[in-house]
């Protein structure tokens, strides 16, 4: 899943965290608070105000994957609360010049609402142009094309907790090792806003509010493949670790298998994002403490709230985070549902029982 986010780069540096320990936050692009997903409600009155409009939206996704599957399902059943008949769904597959194509035929239908994550902040400017000719009210997941301004070329912006995924993960592994000892830190060593608010979030919490844990290695990694090796070489070095926080769950799974070779069972594992072999671990009992997930289904929700708000000529936030929440063994059935709309895997499942 967290691919489907790594796209989002053009707001590289910009998203935020403000200081202050246990008041940091995230906010936005020009360092707009950010509102809370569960602010962004339709009320009774909204809803019979756009009901019988006819209105039309369609959903112009990055990729196909569990994550925006379900962001996909939450915003198709806020539409539906709100009468707006879904026009066109598509998967740009990574491809820029390829979702420029998607809105351009996406724009035939004549959609009033366009809910979308631009891949490239420049294609995209463009190639939304005609939408904001058209009067179609634009809401973005996480990334925002070049020069878009708020209330004027755009309803909202939404996204993830950030620091508070990083800080749950924090918060999960001080737990498991009742406040002190050893740590490893390895974080994703490139230019995304996502994994870098993510990453720093996490080593402030343990920096500021655990004083009996230190961050005893650090290791940068850029590609998921080199996991196993990285985390071989922090444990050859540091073989008393009592836990490891890895900036997403693939490269945990390199992490588990280099304990693993080690016989090393007593070093815990914090990561973030809901993948089934870093979760059958931890259902099993093994090295994997806990998993930090965002709450993909209610960024769609939220995010097709402030397109009928925007139908309905409201004043619109003009950055808007949904929850992180903490999944473990005790609950990582509903966790899953939470997060994906979905059931955990079957693995999983029947491994937690």
């Amino acid at each position: 899943m967290l691919i489907d986010r790594l796209v989002a780069t053009a707001l590289a540096g910009s998203l935020m965290l403000l200081a202050g320990g246990a008041g940091a936050q995230t906010v936005g692009p020009s360092g707009e608070t950010a509102t809370r997903s569960a602010e962004v409600r339709l009320s009774d009155a909204d809803l019979a105000a756009v009901k019988e409009k006819g209105y039309k939206g369609a959903l112009l996704w990055h990729t196909s994957s569990d994550f925006t599957n379900a962001v996909t399902a939450g915003a198709k059943d806020e539409f539906a609360r709100a009468g707006i008949q879904i026009v066109a769904t598509t998967d740009a597959g990574f491809d820029a010049a390829r979702q420029r194509s998607d809105i351009e035929t996406a724009l035939a239908a004549k959609p009033n609402v366009i809910l979308s994550l631009p891949l490239d902040p420049v294609t995209s400017a463009e190639a939304f142009r005609q939408a904001l000719t058209d009067g179609t009210k634009l809401v973005f997941l996480s990334n925002l094309p070049k020069g878009y301004k708020h209330g004027t070329d755009y309803a909202a912006i939404v996204t993830d907790d950030l620091f508070q995924m990083g800080k749950q993960a924090a918060d999960a592994l001080a737990k498991a090792l009742d406040g002190k000892g050893k740590v490893g830190y390895i974080f994703h060593d490139a230019s995304y806003y996502v994994t870098n608010q993510r990453d720093q979030a996490f080593k402030t919490t343990i920096e500021k509010d655990y004083p009996g844990i230190k961050i005893v290695a650090e290791q940068g990694i850029s590609d998921p493949a080199r996991a196993e090796e990285l985390a071989s070489a922090m444990l050859v070095q540091h073989p008393d670790l009592d836990g490891i926080y890895v900036t997403w769950a693939e490269p945990a799974d390199g992490v588990l298998s280099a304990l693993r070779a080690s016989g090393n069972t007593m070093t815990k594992i914090v990561t973030l994002d809901l993948a089934e072999p870093v979760a059958l671990d931890m259902v099993k009992g093994g090295n994997v403490t806990a998993l930090v997930a965002d709450k993909a289904y209610e960024l769609g929700r939220a995010m097709a709230a402030v397109g009928v708000k925007a139908l309905l000529g409201q004043e619109t936030p003009a950055f808007v985070v949904a929850p992180a929440l903490t999944v473990t063994k005790q609950n990582v059935a509903q966790g899953w549902k939470d997060s994906l709309n979905r059931d955990a895997p079957q693995s999983v499942l029947d491994a937690a029982k």
